[in-house]
């Protein structure tokens, strides 16, 4: 079989390569080991959310007496909120073989290999294989949970985040290694449901990658809530031999050696890439620390081969891959598309309280040399975040002194990865402090925060 473009991977990355390269008329094929809509689908961003919005929900029904709702004390049904998240996947991916048939894309199973002359081995699950051919082969392969040395995965004590979808049980007490995105979340939703939860972070605060108002302000929140916060604390071994497990860690600032004793450990210290035995080596693809070289449209040094997603530098975000991928096949297919910006990419973290941010932090544009106006607006002042019973949180907005541009924001709060989509737009049209203030925004709104946080960095506040 000859095609215009093969794509090899179904995530968020491929897929939408593969739709578009349809839509502009190219004969695409996907080529996909497992099931369509790869892991941030199946495995990852989809599911996860429909986790945390069952302990949002249980969180609520807990809190009614808050908004004068008597309710009887409620219990979790841990395996029905697995059960839920499950089914949430599975319709998900259903809809992207919709969007393959619907968009006449041919779906092949089987692990896809790279072969010189542009060609992919595939090889089904039988071990049967097949050959096929394309003008254009992209790498959409995705990454899987990264792996410590002193903490391997065996998916029963120590477990990743996949593993940390399906559980059987829900653990009395867990150890959350790593509080990035993934482990933040986790945090939450376990800490939701009552599991006794502790994370263990080797940098001093949490979401160590987030502006550092915002992770003083999550910190202060997951305390309130019960999560022990070990921030600045290294993990030196887990003891699986007995029925549980236990935790030995070492205070970066004392170097003294504490013990906890925990049923499961959730391993979240990151991502690592795919790119293992599908032929880079074979073709001389060039890669550097586990991701593949590639351009600005995301050609390697080989002519006709490609790579998109989580496999190549940058943001590993379902978002990113997406636009990397549109991105790639309509240069492939003679359009003329931008470059993406990855300083106006938005990252969004859905523990509660939410966080969402785009564009510098303030310690990043200071030393960028930029002098600033910063503006921030807290919850607890909005109308609407009160009326929600909603006020954790804030807006932190950061602009050019000289000449308005809009750097940065950061928000911590309910809904706010709702709300960063404005900055996102407003960035990319390079509209200024002052027309952000002068946007109308609705009353009473959360995203009204914005505009106040702009107000604020230029003092005209009026709500603060």
């Amino acid at each position: 079989m000859t095609y215009d473009i093969i794509v090899i991977g179904s995530g968020p990355g491929g897929y939408p390569a593969a739709i578009r390269a349809s839509q502009l008329g190219l004969k695409a094929a996907i080529i996909e080991k497992e099931s369509l809509g790869g892991i941030c689908l199946n495995w990852g961003c989809i599911p996860t959310k429909a986790l945390l919005k069952s302990a949002q929900v249980f969180e609520y029904i807990n809190h009614a007496a808050d908004y004068g709702i008597k309710v009887d004390k409620a219990t979790a049904d841990f395996g029905g909120i697995i059960q839920r998240s499950r089914k949430v996947a599975e319709g998900m991916s259903g809809g992207v073989k919709f969007l393959m048939k619907k968009n006449k894309i041919d779906v092949i199973n089987g692990f896809g290999k790279l072969v010189r002359g542009k060609k992919v081995e595939v090889t089904d699950a039988k071990g049967g294989k097949k050959m096929y051919e394309a003008k254009h082969i992209i790498l959409a392969t995705g990454g899987r949970a990264k792996t410590l040395p002193f903490l391997p995965i065996d998916n029963k004590k120590v477990i990743g985040y996949r593993k940390a979808m399906s559980l059987d049980k829900q653990p009395k007490k867990m150890v959350v290694v790593g509080a990035g995105a993934i482990g933040v979340e986790f945090a939450y939703f376990y800490n939701a449901l009552g599991t006794e939860v502790t994370i263990i972070e080797y940098l001093d605060r949490l979401v160590p990658n987030e502006d550092a108002d915002v992770s003083k302000e999550l910190q202060r929140n997951f305390k309130k809530a019960g999560i022990n916060n070990l921030t600045n604390c290294a993990l030196q071994s887990v003891d699986t031999k007995g029925r549980g497990c236990k935790v030995t860690y070492k205070n970066n600032k004392d170097n003294k050696e504490t013990t906890i004793n925990c049923d499961v450990v959730l391993s979240a210290v990151g991502v690592a890439t795919n790119i293992e035995n599908i032929g880079l080596e074979e073709l001389g693809i060039k890669t550097d620390k586990g991701h593949v070289l590639v351009d600005d449209f995301y050609q390697t040094n080989v002519p006709g081969v490609y790579a998109i997603g989580d496999i190549v530098k940058g943001p590993a975000l379902a978002h990113v891959a997406t636009a990397e991928g549109i991105t790639c096949v309509e240069k492939i297919a003679g359009h003329h598309p931008e470059p993406i910006d990855y300083n106006n990419i938005p990252g969004c973290t859905y523990c509660y309280p939410e966080i969402a941010s785009v564009g510098y932090t303030e310690k990043q544009a200071k030393e960028a040399g930029y002098d600033l106006k910063v503006g921030k607006f807290p919850f607890s002042a909005s109308g609407k975040a009160s009326a929600s019973g909603n006020k954790e949180g804030f807006v932190k907005v950061i602009f050019d002194a000289k000449y308005g541009e809009f750097l940065g924001a950061h928000m911590i709060g309910s809904n706010v990865t709702e709300m960063i989509a404005e900055v996102v737009a407003a960035r990319k049209l390079e509209t200024t402090g002052h027309e952000i203030i002068k946007s109308i925004h609705p009353h009473p709104t959360m995203s009204e925060a914005v505009m106040e946080a702009a107000a604020a960095a230029f003092g005209e506040v009026i709500h603060l």
